[in-house]
């Protein structure tokens, strides 16, 4: 698509007031799903991120890495086991998942965003006791080494932001009830970092438009949801599976002052920058 000079001009002037607005306030972005394994999604989300900074919004992002923890599993012959819709993790598991999120996955990542321009930093949920978490216990369910987060300690974030930064953030927490490590779901964990920062807005990139009365319909998308309206779309069967617990940690950010939450279509290049900078938004908000 070829844009004329008056067309790019409006571009940047529509986006102008938006950057005025979140100039020297945080943005947390749950990275992951289609966007993180596509080259050519993850260089439309990697550009979104470095131009938000460059603007003067300190970007964090919170990353998961399942298919490539699953990766890994099939390649030592075990099986990946899910429970709720959370890996089962039992020490095995934890010993890859902690090898592949604070390693490998996490490393990747800075490397990418550094030689786009970037000046990233990887972090993880163990750094500076950042995150602390116990055993995630529900209805008598064993889901292994799965923890919930209970306390967040953001100065590690906060330092790493005011030396210049784009911290990047695998999920592992510190257990507080055992000696031992949790994996933690990316997107409770970006809620919760969100929360411990004060961030102005909490982004989540998946792989659907975002709530939809008719899961088979993307044109049925519901593009704003308020917290009082989240009991009756349950009930309704509107907000079911896997999308249960993004809608959650969106409502219990926005509980605990954060501005807006989105849920956002990875698959959309540059769905952060549209969302951030434009008068368009997509994706469900969640105010």
């Amino acid at each position: 698509m070829n844009l004329s000079y008056q067309d790019r001009a409006q571009v940047l002037v529509e986006a102008l007031p938006y950057i005025q607005e979140y100039s020297g306030k945080t943005v947390v972005i749950k990275y992951g799903g289609n966007a993180m394994i596509s080259a050519e999604l993850r260089k439309a989300v990697i550009s979104d991120i470095i131009l938000l900074k460059l603007v003067g919004i300190n970007v964090v992002v919170v990353h998961g890495g399942g298919p490539e923890i699953s990766e890994v599993l099939k390649k030592i012959g075990k099986e990946s086991r899910f429970v709720n819709g959370l890996r089962y993790t039992d020490d095995e598991t934890m010993n890859v998942v902690q090898m592949v999120l604070c390693g490998k996955v996490n490393k990747n990542l800075v490397d990418i965003l550094n030689r786009a321009g970037g000046a990233a930093i990887g972090l993880c949920g163990l750094d500076g006791g950042m995150l602390k978490a116990v055993r995630h216990e529900e209805d008598g369910i064993d889901y292994g080494l799965v923890g919930d987060i209970v306390k967040v300690d953001p100065s590690p974030i906060r330092s790493a932001i005011d030396s210049g930064f784009i911290p990047i953030i695998s999920t592992v927490a510190q257990g507080m009830d055992a000696e031992t490590s949790y994996n933690i779901n990316a997107d409770t964990a970006a809620a919760k970092i969100a929360i411990a920062l004060k961030a102005e807005k909490l982004i989540l990139l998946t792989d659907t438009r975002g709530v939809l009365r008719d899961r088979n319909d993307e044109e049925t998308l519901i593009s704003r949801i308020h917290p009082s309206d989240v009991p009756i779309l349950k009930d309704e069967g509107v907000i079911a599976g896997g999308m249960i617990p993004k809608i959650d940690c969106c409502v219990e950010a926005v509980q605990c002052g954060i501005q807006r939450a989105h849920i956002l279509d990875g698959r959309i290049p540059h769905s952060i920058l549209i969302e951030v900078l434009s008068d368009a938004g997509i994706g469900t908000m969640i105010w």
